[in-house]
């Protein structure tokens, strides 16, 4: 038997941190870490695992107690702490074993930091191989996916090992890989374009394992695009809309997905019947030209205005991200991305500085051209990117931070939310003749293991955008406005408006992040820009 401890690194500040909304539902992180929780699932039963995700608390003495083997995971934007971690374990001497998609894509600063086993790939495939070379004494080794595991096999992730009240949202994973080959996307590299996923009945024991830790409330379903294959997704939601019926709707769900879903309006329906709420979509562009050199031709098909206005007016609430720095960009693409969110009324937007990821086409063309950089720049500004854009970099980040200032001035962003409400068709169950909501059999309930008031949350948001805020009076006028129009979205329009919180905050975080930019000595073009505030995506 081992003594295993799973470190789920720290999350730096992003997008996705979600701070405020944290703040004022009184939870500890946004997800748990369903990498870990799966491979978890893989080692043996009788193994002692101990599983800290450093996003909830820190890292203590007592964690470390008795531990024959650390296993840590993460992406790019963990890979300072994910090299302390196993540096911290080797001076200990405890054997080290990293995976995930940093390792996976980066694996010699992996080994260098005193990483004994290095997994590659996906956990199906090879944590089998490390628990062999364990139990045979090993003391290093790298094991690699060379296949593509079938998921039919995959166990239900280990959702025990956490708190389901430290999180804000829960999350699983319905299938991988991706049918589309956009050039600076990983996902084909690491997960194929043949899309592999679940059987409808390890989707619903994964629901249900969820709903008997007493968990109620958003799930996001981390799949890399949902309607890779659409008989799959469509037999699943009919499973999903099922299971909700019987349970009295548990769980609202996120997904990620291909903008070609806005020409597919039964589908769509099929996604909100289950209870689908939101779609991360990447929009990447406005520009056709750039869209097409990249190799994201699922967003020229069709006119991508109109498709992502459908996506959003039949019930889903679109997030949308874009990129920056891309071949054959013009001056003043900061500027269309953002005229663009505001014509397809889209509240969320991320916009990206492009950055080459490792096994992609994009890391593969740009290294064969002599752009691509070596290592990882900590500072100045190299460190916004790996490679030589064709056009300044001091010029693309000046147009990310303009947009998103402008995108997230609580106004303008406060009119995209309603906007984006109103043209959304009411829910289903206000509608005339419709069937009553599905109420939960009394038999089957479990105790609520995360609660949250709505009250609670509901009262800070009034508090800060209603009383402080800057926009105060307009968030009064449009909240009143919802409530006579669109009255059963409601709701959405309130969870929005709270999304909002976060992306405010986190622009005073770029506005200091682009004044040390300007003033580095070694910014030569810095002074140019003049720090606005933005919000700023991760890189991973």
């Amino acid at each position: 038997m081992q003594n295993v401890l799973m470190l789920h690194p720290p999350l730096p500040l992003s997008f996705w941190s979600f701070r405020e909304t944290l703040a004022m539902t009184g939870k500890k992180a946004l997800l748990p870490p369903l990498g870990l929780l799966t491979v978890a699932a893989l080692l043996p039963r009788d193994w002692n695992i101990r599983l800290v995700d450093l996003n909830v608390r820190p890292l203590v003495e007592a964690d470390w107690d008795g531990i024959d083997l650390l296993l840590v995971t993460g992406m790019l934007v963990q890979r300072e702490s994910l090299l302390e971690l196993l540096a911290e374990a080797k001076a200990r001497g405890i054997a080290t074993a990293a995976g995930g998609a940093y390792p996976t894509t980066s694996p010699q600063e992996v080994l260098d930091a005193g990483c004994d086993f290095l997994i590659q790939g996906e956990g199906e495939n090879t944590i089998p191989d490390l628990v062999a070379a364990l139990a045979a004494g090993r003391t290093g080794g790298t094991f690699a996916c060379a296949d593509k595991p079938a998921l039919a096999a995959s166990p239900a992730p280990r959702f025990d090992l956490i708190n389901p009240g430290d999180y804000e949202s829960m999350s699983l994973q319905t299938s991988r890989g991706c049918p589309f080959a956009c050039e600076f996307c990983d996902i084909v590299s690491l997960f194929g374009r043949t899309p592999r996923h679940k059987t409808p009945e390890q989707v619903i024991e994964e629901l249900e394992a969820i709903r008997r830790l007493g968990f109620r409330g958003t799930v996001f379903v981390a799949d890399d695009n949902f309607i890779g294959n659409r008989p799959r997704a469509v037999a699943l939601l009919e499973r999903i809309i099922e299971w909700q019926a019987r349970y009295g709707e548990p769980f609202d769900f996120i997904t990620q997905a291909s903008v070609n879903l806005g020409q597919d309006i039964p589908l769509i329906d099929l996604l909100t019947a289950a209870n689908f709420s939101y779609v991360f979509v990447g929009i990447e562009s406005p520009d056709e030209d750039v869209l097409t050199a990249a190799h994201k031709l699922q967003n020229v098909r069709n006119p991508l205005l109109d498709s992502l206005r459908a996506i959003n007016a039949n019930g889903l609430s679109v997030i949308g991200s874009f990129i920056l720095g891309m071949d054959g960009e013009k001056a003043g693409a900061g500027e269309r991305m953002r005229a663009f969110a505001e014509a397809a009324d889209l509240p969320w937007v991320m916009v990206n500085v492009l950055r080459a990821l490792p096994l992609t086409a994009l890391w593969d063309r740009l290294k064969a051209e002599g752009r691509l950089h070596d290592g990882i720049e900590e500072s100045g500004w190299d460190a916004l990117t790996n490679f030589t854009p064709l056009r300044p970099i001091e010029t693309i980040f000046a147009e990310q931070v303009s947009a998103l200032s402008a995108l997230y001035a609580p106004g303008a962003y406060l009119g995209r939310v309603l906007r984006a409400t109103l043209g959304m068709r009411p829910t289903r169950a206000s509608m005339p003749g419709a069937a009553p909501r599905a109420k939960a059999d009394p038999a089957l309930a479990v105790a609520r293991k995360n609660p949250s008031p709505d009250f609670t949350p509901l009262l800070r948001l009034l508090w800060r955008q209603g009383v402080i805020g800057e926009a105060r009076w307009q968030f009064w006028r449009q909240l009143a406005l919802v409530a006579w129009r669109n009255p059963s979205r409601l709701r959405r329009y309130i969870v929005l408006c709270g999304m909002g919180e976060n992306l405010f905050a986190f622009v005073r975080h770029i506005r200091a992040q682009a004044e040390t930019r300007r003033c580095a000595p070694s910014c030569a073009q810095a002074s140019a820009i003049e720090p606005q505030p933005a919000v700023a995506p991760p890189a991973v």
